[in-house]
């Protein structure tokens, strides 16, 4: 009985394992995370843009602060009193013991017109988020092509490495027959470790790759994951490139008018200057000696910025930044000229990147492996020499690796194309 109790507890502890054994290699797998996703995590992880987000909303407060009015004054001392040893003819003469309150009354329209331009600015900085996350964007586009073309670039070492091994074992095989040179066998194997070498180079561009994704993504920089292998860049090129759509899009040109703005705002706060401001004080007299009455006194003041050595400066700065506004004006067309150019000089040279890159797939690397095929053949039939085949493959690797780097070169330029436009 106790033996079958035993057993029967193994046996259930033993299924129990079973079941979880899935769950925990499903657990392990490696995730698979799609470009968008990581977009997506920047977006809403990286510290950068965070700090940019918290900085214009520090502005909505600073703008309440600005309404506010400055702290009353309050002041006790004396009024008329006479200096000691002085003599007195009447208790009436010992002066007066006072109180002061006092209080600036400024400007409503100032405070509303300062208020505007200071909340204003918050703008300019969601704008610089905007700018700044789009740079993160485009560079996590370039690390993720970056290592999907060292994945593909490993496909093709580690393919192309079977016919050296293929073709090492044939010499070892001939060598004791004397139809191969000794030599033959160690330029094979020379040939395999150099394959290995550029494989474990991939390997190291993949895992910088890595690294970088995650601390853009304001994760732990050894964090695993894999990338969609299926992803590839498409070119999806603009109507038309006029200013008045691209002035939509840009949002380096969307600051420009939200500055603009902001320095138009803060003309208007500099022409609020000529407005007068106020202040108004009230004194209590007690009186030292006999004879006088408890007094008080109550004033009204109004500044005059309108006098010429007052003026002067708010004039002058309000010329300046209107000065200002129309540099950036100029400097807003030029750079709307300047993409316009720039982006129907890049549309050329993808399309004849993406020309050429096809031409090389279809036809050269087709080419050069109809030529390695043949040449493999007549190699095992005995007929054609070591180094001879050896020469063809590595015509294929190179012109396979090239077109990989043309391709990584049509990928950034697809890129940067994206990244002018914003998307």
């Amino acid at each position: 009985m106790v033996n079958y109790n035993y057993m029967k507890y193994i046996t259930e502890y033993a299924a129990s394992l079973l079941l979880l054994l899935p769950l925990q290699l499903l657990a392990q797998e490696t995730p698979v995370l799609p470009l968008d996703t990581i977009l997506q995590r920047i977006e809403r992880n990286n510290v950068l843009l965070q700090s940019f987000a918290l900085k214009a909303e520090s502005y909505k407060y600073t703008a309440d602060a600005a309404t506010a009015w400055m702290p009353p004054m309050v002041g006790v001392g004396t009024f008329m009193t006479p200096y000691p040893g002085q003599e007195i003819m009447d208790t009436r003469d010992k002066g007066n013991l006072m109180l002061q309150i006092e209080q600036d009354i400024p400007n409503p329209a100032k405070l509303a017109a300062k208020k505007r331009f200071i909340a204003s600015q918050g703008n300019v900085d969601r704008a610089t988020r905007d700018i700044t996350l789009n740079d993160l964007k485009s560079q996590a586009r370039r690390l993720y092509s970056n290592w999907l073309i060292a994945g593909k670039r490993i496909s093709v070492l580690e393919e192309n490495e079977k016919l050296l091994v293929m073709m090492k074992k044939i010499e070892e095989v001939r060598y004791p027959y004397n139809q191969s040179p000794l030599g033959n066998v160690y330029k094979a194997n020379a040939g395999i470790e150099e394959n290995r070498n550029m494989i474990r180079m991939q390997q190291g561009e993949i895992a910088k790759a890595r690294a970088w994704l995650n601390s853009l993504m304001n994760a732990a920089g050894n964090d695993s994951f894999d990338i969609d292998t299926t992803y590839q860049p498409l070119f999806n090129p603009m109507t038309t490139y006029d200013t008045l759509a691209l002035s939509g899009i840009r949002k380096d040109v969307f600051r420009m008018d939200e500055s603009i703005r902001s320095m138009t705002l803060n003309i208007e706060s500099m022409k609020m200057q000529k407005k007068p401001d106020f202040r108004i004080r009230y004194d209590n007299m007690y009186p030292l000696g006999s004879g006088m009455p408890t007094a008080f006194s109550i004033m009204g003041m109004a500044t005059i910025p309108i006098a010429p050595w007052a003026s002067r400066m708010y004039k002058s700065e309000i010329k300046s930044m209107q000065l200002n506004i129309e540099s950036m004006q100029k400097e807003r067309s030029a750079m709307l000229q300047e993409t316009q150019g720039m982006l129907y000089g890049m549309q050329y040279e993808i399309q004849t990147m993406q020309t050429r890159v096809k031409a090389t797939e279809d036809k050269v690397i087709t080419a050069l492996k109809q030529a390695l095929d043949a040449n493999f053949i007549t190699y095992q039939e005995n007929r054609m020499q070591l180094t001879q085949v050896i020469d063809s493959w590595e015509a294929l690797t190179m012109m396979q690796m090239t077109v990989l780097d043309d391709k990584l070169k049509l990928y950034e330029m697809i890129i940067e194309y994206e990244k002018a436009l914003y998307r």
